[in-house]
């Protein structure tokens, strides 16, 4: 079994190689795209990702028949596990172990990204059917896929920060792909930086813990008894990494910006892979941060501010694709906050949840934005009878985004209150009201986003939309996985039992009335007037969370000025100092060589005279001074 777990992730980067080196060939004219490269990618893309998850499922009922080797709530859901260790690399001191293994954590969470990413790359064919740089996006996709699934499956810690980064970076190319528009570029740039910087961290975190050990082996690590002081550091500085690749509180800024790159990079990156990354790895080491406090009250209060705060700026935003990007920060933050109760399986279970569903939504906003011809709620409407297929499945996946039973988001909301509710720490109170008005909050949003989409009059110009089909619906290969997600989104809920969960009825009814109340309250401003923005009801808080409580403004003032006015300093110092020392050093020297030159004529008499004169002059100055 460890040759088909090697192959999980290998099928997807052999994808990668084989799209970027082979997909271009032949070329087609100059300017045009090359069907021919277009079909081989489309091959590469799909082909190898069916294989992966193919293997997944077979992964998954093998561990299902499995011996159970380890006590927890994993290894009950999926008794087997497999771990191969393949070369070690000797670095002089604590060796690197190219292992990977799998458990019930990792095939669930593996699953997820092969079933989102085989939706996406299927999807892409018809979405950016007449984009000439398409082989690359795919091979991208590909090799983006294959790092995910290097983080979920390695065995080692200094492997998983190999798939961490490579993921960066496949994030920077994806978003920046129509890089011929200025905020696209400069989104794809402050994705990566901003992520870069919680990666620091994070790389240091992985030092500590790994020294501490004496091994970067993560069962090792498990094991060992490591000191509290040393432990605390080393999962504080995992959460910086985590903060910033999953775009939580105080580095969220770069996620709403990244909605800039293609719709189907949103539903991938930003849905159910890069940003999830960061909850898959604290669950993985989740026995670490369990035995630090203080990360816990820190993780409580980032999920508590982020929660809440997303979810206002959704209900404020206008463009549907931020909409979706602050609900997916306010989700996260919903993740965090079970963990932080003491809860990975309600984690996990949501974030299984909300991967499917916010893909559905992701991909279902690429064909009413495609359609419409415009990202803005204000431009959309009446658009149910002009795509059914995508109302459907839309009005399934805002009903699970909203808690609404019997979607899946009823079930894993529930399961996150439940955790939350029967916690530990002092920030439990605090948890549970934000986790609360959250619910009502994301129900308001969910409701603003479906209704301002669907229904109301018509609101785009005539002509000003791009439908793959005129007056119709997308592409087959458009609609096929919006059907394949909506049918997860709408049942997987029914799987709590098998993560040791219950509808609990006190906080199911807490929760379905904070929704109900956030529906009902949108519900009642739009019928009162269909042409008027619903998230009016903010009053003067608008603009604040329109602008993301002006983070970006505070961070612009506080360091990107202050770097910018240090580097203009440090280049007029270059300039004024240095360049005019070297300059004034090169002007000597060629000052003094032209008054040597002023002595070399060629003039063999004027030599022999200034020889003269210089003896006669030694011979006087040795007679005067003797």
């Amino acid at each position: 079994m460890t040759a088909v777990l090697a192959l999980i992730p290998g099928l997807p980067f052999a994808a990668a190689v084989a799209g970027l080196l082979g997909s271009r060939w032949p070329r087609g004219r100059a300017g045009r795209p090359d069907p021919a490269a277009r079909r081989r990618a489309a091959w590469f893309a799909i082909a190898p990702l069916t294989g992966s998850a193919v293997l997944t499922l077979w992964l998954a009922g093998a561990l299902s028949r499995g011996t159970r080797t380890s006590e927890g709530f994993w290894a009950a859901l999926l008794p087997g596990r497999v771990a191969g260790a393949y070369p070690v690399i000797d670095t002089g001191s604590l060796p690197i172990t190219l292992s990977l293994q799998a458990d019930g954590l990792s095939v669930l969470t593996g699953g997820l990204v092969v079933v989102i990413a085989l939706a996406v790359q299927v999807y892409s064919v018809g979405y950016m059917r007449d984009d000439p740089r398409y082989p690359s996006y795919t091979a991208f996709i590909s090799l983006f896929t294959s790092a995910m699934l290097l983080v979920v499956y390695a065995g080692d810690l200094i492997l998983l920060y190999v798939g961490w980064e490579v993921m960066g970076l496949c994030s920077y190319l994806l978003i920046g792909h129509w890089w011929e528009d200025r905020a696209n570029s400069r989104a794809a740039i402050k994705a990566f930086l901003v992520t870069r910087l919680g990666d620091v961290g994070f790389l240091f975190g992985i030092f500590t813990l790994g020294t501490a050990a004496g091994s970067f082996r993560i069962d090792d690590v498990l094991r060992a008894g490591i000191p509290e002081g040393t432990l605390i550091l080393g999962t504080l500085l995992l959460l910086a990494g985590v903060a910033g690749k999953s775009a939580q509180v105080p580095l969220q800024t770069w996620l709403p910006d990244a909605m800039a790159g293609p719709t189907p990079i949103s539903a991938l990156i930003h849905a159910a892979t890069m940003v999830a990354a960061g909850i898959f790895v604290i669950a993985r080491l989740y026995p670490l941060f369990l035995g630090a406090g203080p990360t816990l009250g820190a993780l409580a209060v980032i999920a508590a501010l982020g929660m809440l705060g997303a979810a206002l700026a959704a209900l404020a935003q206008d463009d549907l694709k931020r909409v979706l990007a602050y609900s997916t920060i306010s989700q996260l933050a919903v993740m965090a906050a079970a963990l932080a109760a003491g809860s990975d399986q309600a984690a996990i279970f949501h974030l299984l949840t909300h991967g499917g569903f916010k893909a559905l939504l992701f991909l279902c906003a690429g064909v009413v934005i495609h359609h419409a011809g415009s990202n803005l709620l204000g431009r959309m409407g009446g658009l149910r009878t002009a795509l059914p297929i995508t109302f459907v499945t839309m009005t399934i996946g805002f009903a699970a985004l909203a808690g609404l039973p019997p979607a899946s988001g009823f079930f894993s909301k529930d399961a996150v209150l439940t955790a939350i509710a029967d916690g530990r720490g002092a920030l439990r109170p605090v948890l549970f009201a934000s986790a609360l008005l959250t619910a009502g909050v994301t129900g308001a949003y969910a409701t603003r986003a479906w209704l301002r989409a669907f229904f109301g009059p018509a609101r785009a110009e005539p002509g000003a939309g791009h439908p793959p089909e005129s007056g119709g619906e997308a592409p087959g290969s458009m609609l096929w996985p919006l059907v394949a997600l909506a049918v997860p989104s709408l049942l997987f809920g029914f799987a709590l039992p098998a993560f040791g969960g219950a509808v609990h009825g006190e906080t199911a009814a807490l929760g379905q009335a904070a929704a109900l109340l956030g529906i009902g309250a949108v519900w009642w401003a739009w019928r009162r007037d269909p042409e008027q923005d619903p998230a009016r009801l903010l009053g003067p808080l608008r603009g604040v969370c329109e602008r993301g409580f002006h983070v970006d403004a505070v961070y612009a003032a506080l360091v990107t000025r202050p770097v910018l006015r240090l580097a203009g300093g440090v280049g007029r110092a270059d300039v004024r100092v240095i360049d005019r020392a070297v300059r004034g050093a090169g002007g000597t020297v060629t000052a003094v060589s032209r008054l040597v030159r002023l002595a070399q004529t060629g003039n063999a008499q004027l030599y022999l005279t200034g020889l003269l004169a210089g003896a006669l002059l030694i011979a006087v100055a040795a007679v005067m001074s003797g």
